[in-house]
């Protein structure tokens, strides 16, 4: 995999950052972008002749911009990550969550996949690959707008690996749907249920991107966990005191 380029949003912490930190280490070229440029000149630091940075809020329209103008610095791309995300448990429904959380993980996602696809599709092909959520399995109470986003990105990319191959465009998409990680956005994921540490999911999913795996939860507790959820009853699922004060980001 040697000499292959790579951008990856939303690598300034958390899952896209040690994502991000792998694929350097296996010789990729990568532009790497997110909100906060700090953190993203640091990896810049250890891998100077690697790495091209920009800053990028996925929410603003002038994003797909300076996407296609990260991709040009690269020269082309052969894989795009997507590890922007936000969400957070809203019990009281306060419309600046939900609507910030749509903004994101739906529009912002759209635009930024939207372009990817669309290079690739012009260019030969590539890998998309994504970091959902198990949270799109069942609509969560606590965290309305964050579920329903995630079960949209699941879809939506189930619905462009089709369309790549109704139009026989060389693109292979992964979907990697984390439990709960262990991240500074979770407060160290204190209070979360089978908690994973952000160096062994970024582990398994360079790994699943390398397979080219179409869907990968993460990990083998969530992968026996999720398909238990599907198979609950809707009058069970509406029932059960599913809650929790943290922040969630994927």
């Amino acid at each position: 995999m040697n000499s292959k380029k790579a951008i990856v949003i939303g690598a300034s912490s958390g899952i896209g950052r040690e994502v991000s930190l792998r694929l350097l280490q296996d010789g990729w070229t990568l532009g790497i972008a997110a909100r906060r440029e700090e953190p993203l000149n640091e990896i810049k630091e250890k891998y100077p002749q690697q790495v091209e940075v920009a800053v990028i809020d996925i929410t603003k329209e002038d994003a797909r911009q300076q996407l296609q103008q990260l991709i040009d610095r690269l020269g082309g791309i052969d894989l795009y990550f997507h590890a922007s995300g936000i969400g957070k448990q809203n019990l009281s429904l306060r419309e600046d969550i939900e609507m910030n959380t749509v903004a994101t993980n739906g529009i912002g996602f759209t635009r930024m996949v939207g372009t990817a696809y669309r290079h690739m599709a012009e260019h030969g092909g590539g890998t998309i690959g994504i970091i959902s959520s198990i949270a799109g399995t069942k609509g969560l109470g606590a965290s309305p707008a964050y579920s329903a986003t995630k079960a949209f990105q699941n879809k939506y990319i189930e619905a462009l690996e089709q369309q790549a191959r109704l139009r026989k465009l060389n693109i292979h998409f992964t979907d990697i749907r984390p439990g709960f990680v262990a991240t500074a956005l979770l407060d160290g994921g204190q209070g979360y249920p089978l908690l994973l540490r952000p160096e062994n999911v970024a582990k398994e999913i360079v790994s699943s991107l390398y397979k080219k795996r179409h869907v990968r939860v993460i990990d083998w507790k969530y992968r026996i966990l999720t398909p238990l959820w599907r198979m609950l009853p809707r009058w069970l699922w509406v029932r059960l005191p599913i809650a929790n004060n943290k922040t969630r980001k994927s």
